[in-house]
């Protein structure tokens, strides 16, 4: 049972990495529809995974066969020895799901570096002509 509660460690882990993440998409002035919508996803599916885990633990069920000591969440769906619990299934497909949606998190963030990019180039530009202009 201990061992399951460092896996449940590992869970908050995962958690407080992705709402570090969350942080910084605040910060953003204005976030794509896309972003929006899977960061809404990916909160809706950690609190789902915060309660089936608090559901296992507290009937003593929670086990290694789900909840391995390692992230990121896909590495969490190794299963020991074949074995499942009752109530195992639920907390992964929930994982899955959530692993999914962190995958979806990702691609969208890589998809809008060109724009960003493109961004400050523009700025920069815009920035160093202005200077330009004053200089002369």
């Amino acid at each position: 049972m201990r061992a399951g509660y460092g896996a449940l460690a590992e869970i908050f882990e995962c958690t407080e990495n992705f709402l570090r993440r969350l942080m910084i998409y605040t910060e953003i002035e204005q976030p794509t529809l896309a972003m929006t919508e899977v960061v809404i996803k990916i909160m809706a599916e950690l609190m789902s995974v915060l309660a089936l885990a608090t559901e296992q633990v507290s009937q003593g069920r929670l086990s290694m066969s789900v909840l391995d000591n390692s992230c990121p969440i896909a590495q969490l769906l190794a299963e020991n020895s074949g074995k499942k619990l009752q109530g195992e299934h639920e907390v992964e497909a929930v994982l899955q799901r959530l692993d999914r949606l962190t995958l979806e998190e990702s691609r969208i963030v890589v998809a809008l570096i060109p724009d960003v990019v493109y961004g400050l180039i523009t700025n920069m530009v815009v920035t160093m002509e202005g200077t330009h202009s004053v200089c002369v």
